[in-house]
């Protein structure tokens, strides 16, 4: 914005708009590199060709950004609600009529166009999710209004768990960075992490380590707060260390029972002064959190199936895992990344890249292709040029002037950052591979369509502050 005569000029955040073509343009010539053939170097203008289909998307995206720009903002919040409940009818009727691809029932298939409602009902979800809280009689902080939220974002959940599409299905959990943003609990979020950091424990280390863990910081909580003298905690680090010795002699169970009885006498002693407040505080969190940590390594053997299952070994346990089998994405998809050094070997001239060495290299591992090709630099931009994008759409969402446009603002950074931290997670290795694409740079018109319809409406969005 600039003044010039006095006067306000109205201006679209151009640094905002200019990631989001810059990152359209790199997605369409990483996706080039990727499909790129000598012998049919304009491979583009065949639209029945991968390369040729992105281009006719990226086409409709275009027009789509244009046509959405132009419809006033306060269209998605009076219809919020009737498009949210069409994307919910998109996603049952998928499960009936639905096109079964990659074992997930999740596309629509027309004249060999494919499309998936899961990337519309993110957008939906977005409006109504925002449309709710902005109301004067919602309050997240309130029972009901906790409530209705979760179902807004479970419900869809629950339609694309159906398709058996878990990656989508995750994407749905970034509304709880607008939760935060409107007051939620952090309560909420450390029984988030703590269950998360449980489930991982108990097949990275076994669910014994996890609930001698957990009985130790229990036993630790009630000797801190029973205020007695140091000689209490060098009681504590005493069973500590004891039971620690007896887990690496494989007698973990009379660690565990050490501590265990550890904790009961001083739970009888806090029961004595009257402390009822951490014991039922402390008590059954290690309950409960023994219970989750057998619980999940019982359901990961005897519920998961069994790709389900490889996911998680290559993720947590790559050792269990078939290095030409589950695995083989991302050894291939590492040693492309690796092998493009500093400065990248050069657009289209990836070996890799070139003879198809990693799979779905135009879809989950597109990454790849860009470290390949472009090496760390050109990596490093990419990266750059996300957190950029994520950085602009909080600024927008901060000095917004109506809290519906900054709850939807604080709903496309979530979307945004989890597709763009999972999916380079996934092609790094340290993320587990569930099928979410990176915006604007992997294959795929629903996707491509849907973060454009975002960012349209957001800068659209944007231009109320000017009133």
């Amino acid at each position: 914005m600039s003044q010039r005569s006095g006067k306000t000029t109205k201006s679209i955040d151009w640094i905002t708009l200019t990631v989001f073509f810059s990152l359209l343009i790199i997605g369409w010539l990483m996706l080039y590199a990727a499909v790129f053939d000598s012998k049919v170097p304009h491979a583009y203008l065949d639209f029945n060709s991968a390369i040729g289909k992105q281009t006719i998307w990226v086409g409709i995206a275009l027009v789509s950004f244009v046509l959405v720009y132009a419809i006033d903002w306060q269209f998605w919040n009076t219809f919020a609600f009737p498009i949210y409940g069409a994307a919910i009818i998109l996603l049952v009727l998928v499960l009936i009529i639905g096109a079964e691809i990659k074992g997930a029932r999740s596309w629509f298939s027309f004249g060999g166009v494919s499309f998936q409602p899961s990337e519309i009902a993110k957008f939906a979800t977005a409006l109504a999710v925002s449309s709710f809280l902005s109301s004067y009689k919602s309050d997240i902080r309130t029972r009901n209004s906790l409530l209705i939220s979760f179902g807004l974002i479970t419900l869809p959940m629950f339609f694309i768990l159906l398709q058996s599409d878990a990656g989508s299905a995750l994407i749905f959990l970034s509304f709880f960075i607008l939760f935060y943003r409107r007051g939620l609990t952090p309560l909420f979020y450390i029984l988030g992490f703590s269950i998360a950091a449980i489930f991982i424990g108990s097949l990275v280390f076994e669910p014994h380590v996890v609930v001698l863990t957990v009985a130790l910081v229990g036993l630790g909580t009630l000797i801190y707060n029973i205020g007695e003298t140091w000689r209490s905690a060098l009681i504590f680090f005493s069973i500590a260390a004891f039971s620690t010795l007896l887990y690496i002699r494989d007698l973990y169970w009379f660690g565990i029972g050490l501590v265990v009885l550890s904790t009961l006498v001083y739970s009888y002693l806090m029961f004595q002064e009257r402390q009822f407040r951490t014991l039922t505080i402390v008590l059954p969190a290690i309950l409960f959190s023994s219970l989750l940590a057998f619980g999940s390594a019982i359901t990961f053997e005897k519920v998961l199936e069994p790709h389900q299952q490889d996911r998680i070994n290559v993720w947590l346990r790559p050792e269990k895992s078939d290095p030409r089998g589950a695995r083989y994405n991302i050894i291939q998809s590492k040693l492309a990344i690796g092998s493009g050094g500093v400065q990248g070997k050069g657009f289209l001239k990836g070996d890799m890249t070139n003879l198809n060495y990693v799979p779905e290299q135009t879809t989950d591992f597109i990454f790849s292709t860009v470290g390949e090709e472009q090496g760390f630099i050109g990596s490093f931009g990419v990266i750059f040029l996300f957190t950029l994008l994520i950085v602009r759409i909080v600024i927008i969402a901060e000095r917004a002037k109506n809290v519906f446009i900054q709850n939807y603002a604080y709903c496309i950074a979530g979307i945004f950052f989890i597709h763009f931290f999972i999916n380079i997670g996934m092609a790094l290795g340290i993320m587990p591979v569930i099928g979410i694409p990176l915006p604007f740079l992997s294959k795929g018109g629903s996707a491509l369509l849907g973060f454009t319809i975002m960012i349209a409406v957001l800068l659209r969005m944007d231009m109320a502050r000017f009133r």
